[in-house]
């Protein structure tokens, strides 16, 4: 019998059985399940073990998701030590798990923290109660504050996903239920997101006078063809299984063992097709053109969605995908930071925010009110440098 044991020299493992990790000098691992270090078990195995058992990760998956549904604290998020991994979990089930400044100010930093230990190993992120991991940024307190709050919002948070984006550990987030906006941010970056069948994945940014941010600019346009720009523009939701099969999740875990949608094909496979054609044009105008031409159920349904967006925004998340297709994580979310400011100072957001999240009229006026009033130097305002308040890293 063999036995793994880290010594000084630079130890590498297997994590979901493909993707090799650098250990410092001196850690100790035990590899013999996928979640091994949650539970504290022996730091060392046989070699033979090295590839994870499936049924003992799967498991241990389905443990922490059951604890997610018991967390009495009062705490906004929860930063623990379980073993060898830091656990963050979301705590605001009452808000979806929504994600406010206060809750990023204490994430950022033990991220840092964790990633620089030797004895933390992996890192991961959940959110408690069964309806979401986390449906987003604290959008109403971002509108009801001052402007010195929607400065600190944004760039904080950016810095979070970029932080998580270049994390050295494992980072792994169970993206159980909702997750939307600002959920994605302090998941999608991470190595590892793994998706339930109540998985429900959203960008719908554009009906509230906002953009696809915290990286989307980066994530999206990277998806399979032109879906990303599908969820960029619509919002279309993907829910359990087809959030693995886009791309977004990458991996999945039945936590209620049901199988309910065990062998369906990809919700939009039959369209990809033409997904690929209507969304490779380089103007919203030639796409909703694209749509009309093409006149099926599905591509007059996409129509009518996008003709409820904010017209501003849905030109502002075109030319971030079409910008971010070549931009590396840190240059995205620079270029989101100057885009979050200029919403800010602008009409739309505030009046998407107030018909759909606060008076809930559903009904927001935009200004413009049409795509042909608004002009090419308007676009170009949005993406302007801040100079020195830009983001910076």
């Amino acid at each position: 019998m063999f036995y793994f044991l880290a010594s000084s020299c630079m130890t590498q493992f297997l994590l979901f059985g493909k993707i090799t990790w650098d250990l410092p000098q001196g850690s100790t691992l035990c590899p013999s399940c996928g979640w091994c270090w949650l539970n504290g078990f022996p730091e060392i195995t046989t070699l033979k073990a090295l590839r994870f058992n499936s049924f003992k990760r799967i498991n241990i998956t389905l443990h922490h998701l059951r604890m997610s549904n018991h967390t009495d604290a009062e705490q906004e998020v929860l930063l623990e030590r379980k073993g060898c991994a830091g656990v963050i979990t979301l705590n605001r089930p009452k808000n979806l798990n929504a994600l406010n400044l206060n809750m990023i100010r204490q994430i950022y930093p033990q991220l840092k923290t964790w990633e620089q230990d030797p004895e933390t190993f992996l890192i991961i992120i959940k959110g408690t109660g069964a309806k979401a991991f986390c449906a987003g940024g604290d959008i109403i307190e971002i509108v009801k504050g001052n402007q010195k709050i929607s400065q600190n919002f944004f760039r904080e948070e950016y810095m979070l996903n970029n932080a998580i984006g270049s994390c050295q550990k494992p980072y792994v987030a169970f993206i159980h239920g909702i997750t939307m906006g600002g959920g994605v941010g302090v998941s999608i970056h991470g190595h590892f997101r793994v998706a339930t069948e109540k998985s429900l994945f959203a960008m719908p940014e554009t009906a509230i006078g906002l953009f696809p941010d915290v990286g989307g600019g980066y994530f999206l346009p990277r998806l399979q063809g032109k879906l990303g720009y599908l969820l960029a523009l619509t919002g279309f939701r993907l829910k359990g299984r087809d959030v693995y099969t886009a791309g977004i999740a990458t991996h999945f875990v039945d936590s209620e063992k049901s199988k309910i949608d065990q062998g369906k094909s990809f919700v939009l496979e039959e369209h990809m097709d033409k997904i690929n054609s209507w969304f490779s044009a380089n103007t919203v105008e030639q796409i909703i053109e694209n749509l009309q031409r093409d006149g099926s159920s599905f591509a007059l349904e996409q129509l009518k969605v996008i003709n409820k967006m904010s017209p501003t925004s849905l030109k502002i998340a075109l030319r971030q995908l079409i910008e971010g297709s070549s931009k590396t994580l840190q240059e995205v979310l620079t270029m989101e930071y100057r885009l979050s400011q200029a919403c800010m100072r602008g009409h739309d957001f505030h009046e998407g925010v107030r018909a759909v999240l606060i008076d809930k009229d559903q009904s927001p006026k935009w200004k413009p009110a049409t795509l042909k009033e608004v002009t090419d130097e308007d676009l170009n305002n949005f993406f302007k440098s801040l100079g020195s308040n830009d983001l910076k890293f």
